[in-house]
């Protein structure tokens, strides 16, 4: 039977499981458990790459293609063990500047990071920038459905994960080019490198002028 290798692009579908209870997957029939109407994403990861929490992602290599697998991964291996420092006391203007009026179990981001609120009291919040899985030991369920060779596919899974979204790109023979105004340029010159070692590609950028919009005017009859 065909297995995965460290560095092979995959394709994974999985359900996570914290206390029995279902956190996050891409098979349908277990996604709608947690939102009805969500619909189950196509999930590409590199073996070995760090796209997983990392007792997941070890557990890729070696196993075989098309068989399903559970497995138990700890906290420390997880989301990582809870951190007393990571629970902070914000001052209340803090939120209601931002017209934000915060109760207890409210998740919202701040500091680019998810965080709870615990409680507030008076003048004072506390809130948990904590994962909320962090602590929790998890299982999982997954199936490795194929080995990826495609490279347009390769390179998408690499932009969401790199750069958490796709810019517009082509695949001409052993180059991958990303096209995009100036702004972009530096996160793909800093990123080529790594995408070579990865991808097996040269990741190289075009500039495209930003349209302007020619305003006419509009005649009157």
């Amino acid at each position: 039977m065909e297995t995965a290798k460290k560095k092979d692009f995959v394709e994974v579908k999985f359900t996570g499981y914290s206390n029995g209870n279902i956190f996050d997957s891409n098979i349908e029939e277990d996604l709608k458990k947690i939102d009805s109407k969500a619909k189950p994403r196509e999930t590409i990861v590199i073996v070995g790459e760090g796209m997983l929490v990392p007792g997941f992602d070890r557990e890729l290599e070696g196993k075989e293609i098309g068989k399903e697998y559970r497995i138990k991964v700890s906290a420390k291996e997880g989301f990582g063990e809870r951190k007393k420092e990571l629970v902070k006391t914000i001052p209340l203007k803090v939120f209601t500047e931002q017209k934000i009026n915060p109760y207890p179990g409210m998740v919202l981001a701040m500091d680019n990071n998810l965080a709870r609120i615990i409680t507030v009291s008076g003048a004072r919040v506390m809130t948990d920038f904590n994962n909320p899985l962090a602590g929790k030991d998890l299982e999982y369920k997954f199936t490795i459905v194929r080995i990826v060779s495609d490279d347009r596919e390769r390179a998408k899974a690499l932009f969401e994960f790199i750069f958490k979204f796709v810019p517009d790109f082509e695949v001409k023979g052993e180059d991958v080019i990303v096209k995009g105004l100036k702004v972009l340029e530096k996160f793909v010159v800093s990123f080529k490198d790594k995408f070579k070692e990865l991808a097996g590609k040269e990741l190289k950028f075009e500039i495209v002028e930003e349209k302007k919009e020619e305003k006419g005017s509009e005649k009157k009859e």
